[in-house]
C-alpha cells in the first residue's frame, strides 16, 4: 500500500514538473512569437482562396461596396448620407481599398494582424513579463475562438486599441484618452470604458482632453465636407430595429417561435441583413430595452463611484467596472451579435496582467461563452434560423452566461466598495486630565 501510495505521489509531482517545464517554455517571447504566427498563418490559410478569387466574405464585402462607391465618386455615407457607424470607421474600411477591390480582403487581414501583434507587444511589455505574455496568450486563445468576426468585423480593429490603450493609460494618458476616442469613433462601444476611466482614475482629465481632441477633429472633417448633419446619425440609424435573433433579451421570444406559439416567428431583415424575432409583447421590450439598458449603465456607475468613495484600489475598480459596463450594455441590448464578445475580450486581457483567482474564473467563463458564440455563428446558425432545439438551447446557455458575467461584476463591484472602506480611527485624547463625570 505503501509504495502505491509513493509511486501515485511520484507520478503526480512528475506530472507537476512537466506541466511547469511546459509552462516556462511557453512564458518566454520566443514561443509567443510562434504562437502568433501559427495563430495568423492558419487564418491567412483559411482566408487564401477567397483572397485569391479576389472576393470578401463576412461583414467585409458590405464594406468594400461602401468603400468603392466613394473612391468612384459615389455616394460616402456618413458624410453625405446617414450611417450605422460613426465617421472613423472610415479609417479602416476605407484603407483596406487602398490596394484595390481585389485586395480589400487581404489589406483587412494585415490590418487586424498589424494590430494584434502591437496590442501583444504591449500588454506582454515586450515579451519580458511572464504575466504580460499569458495575458497575450488570454488574447490569442480569444482571438482564435471568435476568429469568424475577429477577422471580418470592425472589433477586430477596436478590440487591439482599447487594450494598448487601457495598458498605456498610467504612464501616457493622452496617447491612450486618443486611442479611445479613435475606437470610439469607429465603434461606439469604447466610450463605455472612457466613462469607467473618467468615474476612477485621476488621469480622467488627460483622457478626456485628448478623446475631445480627437472628437474636435472628427467633427471638422465632418464640417469641411458638409457632413454635420450625418454625424451623429449612427445614434438613431438602428432605433427602429426589432429584437435580433440573438440578443439575450430576445430569448423569451425565440423559444415562443421554437414550439410556433402565440404567432412568434423568426424573419429576414434584408435592410440590416439580420435575423429579427416577434411575438407577443416584443414591442413591449423594444421600448423597454433603452431605458433598461440606460438604467443598468447609470446604477453600474454609481456603484463604481460608491466604490470609490469607500477607497477601492482604482485598478481592480476600473477594470471591474468597464466589465460590467460593457456587459451591461450586451445583456440589455435589442441587438445581439457574436462581435459583442469582442467587447470584454480587451478588460479581461489587460486584467490579466495581474491575474487573481477571481479574474481567472471571469476569463474562463468568458472563453466557453466566446466558444458557444462561435458554435451559435456561424457554424449552427441556420439551424437556428430554423429554430431546432440544439441550437435554441445553446444560445439559451450562453446568453445566461452573459447574464451571469453580468452579475459577477456587479457583485465583484459590492465587494471591492465593501472591502476598501475607509478604516475611521478615533481621535485619541492628548490630555491627561480626567473626563468629568456628570
Amino acid at each position: 500500500m505503501m509504495q502505491a501510495q509513493s509511486a501515485a505521489f511520484d507520478a503526480h509531482v512528475r506530472r507537476r514538473a512537466q506541466r511547469a517545464h511546459v509552462a516556462d517554455r511557453m512564458l518566454t517571447k520566443r514561443w509567443m512569437v510562434r504562437s502568433f504566427l501559427l495563430l495568423h498563418g492558419a487564418a491567412l490559410v483559411v482566408l487564401l482562396p477567397e483572397i485569391i478569387a479576389g472576393g470578401t466574405i463576412g461583414d467585409l464585402p458590405l464594406y468594400r461596396e461602401w468603400a468603392m462607391d466613394a473612391f468612384e465618386g459615389g455616394t460616402i455615407i456618413g458624410l453625405e448620407a446617414d450611417w450605422v457607424y460613426p465617421l472613423l470607421a472610415w479609417l479602416p474600411i476605407g484603407a483596406a481599398n487602398l490596394l484595390g477591390a481585389p485586395l480589400y480582403q487581404l489589406l483587412w487581414f494585415a490590418m487586424t494582424a498589424g494590430l494584434n501583434w502591437w496590442a501583444l507587444l504591449v500588454v506582454s511589455d515586450g515579451g519580458r513579463s511572464r504575466n504580460g505574455m499569458l495575458a497575450g496568450y488570454t488574447a490569442m486563445f480569444g482571438f482564435l475562438l471568435l476568429s469568424p468576426v475577429a477577422l471580418l468585423r470592425l472589433e477586430g480593429i477596436t478590440g487591439p486599441l482599447v487594450v494598448i490603450a487601457l495598458v498605456w493609460l498610467a504612464k501616457r494618458p493622452l496617447v491612450s484618452g486618443a486611442l479611445l476616442a479613435i475606437a470610439t469613433w469607429i465603434k461606439v462601444w469604447p466610450a463605455l470604458v472612457i466613462g469607467a476611466i473618467v468615474a476612477v482614475r485621476r488621469e480622467r482629465w488627460l483622457v478626456v482632453a485628448a478623446g475631445f481632441a480627437v472628437t474636435a477633429a472628427t467633427a471638422a472633417i465632418s464640417v469641411a465636407s458638409g457632413g454635420l448633419s450625418h454625424l451623429f446619425s449612427f445614434l438613431s440609424t438602428q432605433g427602429d430595429r426589432a429584437l435580433q435573433l440573438e440578443a439575450p433579451i430576445a430569448t423569451p421570444w425565440v423559444w415562443l417561435a421554437s414550439v410556433d406559439a402565440f404567432g412568434s416567428r423568426v424573419y429576414q431583415n434584408y435592410a440590416l441583413a439580420t435575423r429579427e424575432v416577434v411575438g407577443p409583447l416584443d414591442d413591449f421590450a423594444i421600448v423597454l430595452s433603452t431605458p433598461l439598458l440606460v438604467a443598468a449603465v447609470a446604477a453600474i456607475a454609481g456603484l463604481i463611484l460608491w466604490a470609490r468613495r469607500r477607497g477601492a484600489s482604482d485598478h481592480d475598480l476600473l477594470l471591474v467596472g468597464a466589465f460590467a459596463l460593457v456587459a451591461a450594455s450586451i445583456v440589455f441590448n435589442k441587438v445581439g451579435s457574436p462581435q459583442y464578445l469582442l467587447w470584454l475580450l480587451p478588460v479581461v486581457v489587460v486584467a490579466m496582467r495581474t491575474p487573481t483567482p477571481w479574474w481567472r474564473r471571469m476569463t474562463g467563463a468568458l472563453l466557453v461563452t466566446s466558444l458557444l458564440t462561435t458554435l451559435i455563428f456561424p457554424i449552427f446558425y441556420m439551424p437556428l434560423v430554423r429554430l431546432e432545439f440544439l441550437p435554441v438551447l445553446l444560445l439559451t446557455v450562453r446568453n445566461a452566461m452573459l447574464v451571469l458575467l453580468l452579475g459577477a461584476a456587479v457583485v465583484q463591484l459590492v465587494r471591492l466598495g465593501r472591502r476598501g472602506m475607509p478604516v475611521v480611527v478615533e481621535a485619541v485624547p492628548t490630555t491627561t486630565r480626567p473626563m468629568s463625570i456628570v
